[in-house]
């Protein structure tokens, strides 16, 4: 099969520091070529990949130097390449929530588009009832919930390489909090629940430009006052076997309806159970009392990390390799472009092609003919 991977730009594929969307795209892509697929990659040139790269920016959006950029451009720059080469795929599979509908309506039966982000924004759902003839996917059921008219053709769970991530036996006493410092990740939760069972939290996080002042204001006076707390920043890929491995368990304390939440399999891949307050897509990533615990409260995460270690860390993992590995979330995504190349119409040839013999040694295409 022929598939293109349309990606967003902001970040490198994968991330070289903190990213979902990107990596994920990374990671599908890499287990569809290892399955015998075609695939070409739109992305930043920056990217690593095992696919064939169509390298549409010098370099990733976030981390580039430039002072003056734009990233509309540069995604509309991306699309026009794109659609140049529509005709090359027989999938092509979006990444870039809704911005290609307009240049792609007329080839919407050869696209599939994952929306990666949070639903419930007010100017949504007229965009995907004007553009309903695109076949979309959910990264959790729970995320469908704002927009369940939507054309959903089908969830399917992130996935990681298994080998990308150690299995550590034994933890090395401390908790972990990674991801975004935002108010709707509640890292004040992870703070308290560390400082309340008097054990030492790990904070590996990214602060945007959008939440500085939350950071300055809020967490930054609870992490510097606090003996138990490391704040240690952005990490990569190859720091979080060490930084998840070694903890007792990840406090996932988030206070919104959290898409799918990348973070939580990076822990399992680990054996590090998750501590997670039920919300978005939580219940159907963590599965209570085996890879960790679903909690409503700061009482009951307390008691929950307070027991997380005494979970079979070798069934985490296992776990994780069943449901979360790239090759299962590949497999899945190659059931949804079946479907989709089932469902298109059949191309006949002009009726000229059908009767009009061939001469000697002429070549002519066959394509399309019964």
């Amino acid at each position: 099969m022929k598939i293109a991977q349309v990606t967003p730009l902001y970040e490198a594929v994968p991330p070289k520091l903190y990213g979902g969307t990107e990596r994920v795209v990374a990671h599908l892509t890499d287990a569809l070529v290892e399955l015998g697929h075609e695939v070409t990659l739109f992305a930043a040139a920056d990217a690593a990949t095992r696919a064939r790269l169509i390298p549409v920016r010098d370099q990733a959006i976030r981390l580039d130097p430039t002072a003056l950029k734009s990233d509309l451009a540069a995604h509309m720059s991306m699309l026009s390449e794109v659609l140049e080469r529509v005709d090359e795929f027989d999938v092509i599979h979006f990444h870039t929530d809704m911005i290609h509908f307009p240049f792609f309506a007329r080839h919407a039966d050869r696209t599939v588009t994952t929306l990666h982000g949070r639903l419930d924004l007010k100017d949504l759902p007229g965009v995907y009832e004007h553009w309903g003839e695109f076949g979309l996917v959910s990264i959790s059921d729970d995320q469908r919930r704002p927009l369940p008219l939507a054309n959903w053709r089908a969830t399917v769970h992130h996935g990681m390489p298994a080998e990308l991530y150690r299995f550590s036996p034994a933890p090395q006493g401390y908790l972990a909090f990674l991801g975004r410092i935002s108010p709707e990740k509640r890292p004040d939760r992870a703070i308290e629940i560390a400082t309340r069972l008097n054990k030492p939290l790990k904070m590996a996080a990214k602060v945007d430009a959008a939440d500085k002042v939350y950071w300055e204001t809020f967490i930054r006076p609870m992490v510097e006052g606090n003996p138990l707390v490391e704040f240690v920043g952005e990490i990569g890929d190859h720091q979080k076997s060490a930084f998840l491995g070694g903890a007792e368990a990840l406090l996932f304390p988030i206070d919104w309806p959290e898409p799918f939440g990348l973070v939580m399999i990076e822990a399992m891949a680990c054996g590090t159970p998750v501590v997670a307050f039920r919300c978005g897509s939580t219940p159907e990533v963590v599965e209570d009392g085996a890879t960790g615990y679903l909690v409503d409260t700061v009482e009951q995460a307390i008691a929950a990390a307070a027991h997380a270690h005494q979970l079979d860390r070798e069934a985490v993992r296992a776990r994780f390799e069943l449901r979360f590995s790239a090759t299962a979330m590949a497999r899945r995504y190659l059931d949804v472009y079946g479907d989709l190349l089932a469902r298109r119409p059949f191309a006949e040839a002009p009726l000229d092609d059908v009767v009009t013999p061939l001469r000697p040694h002429e070549g002519r295409s066959f394509a399309g003919l019964a």
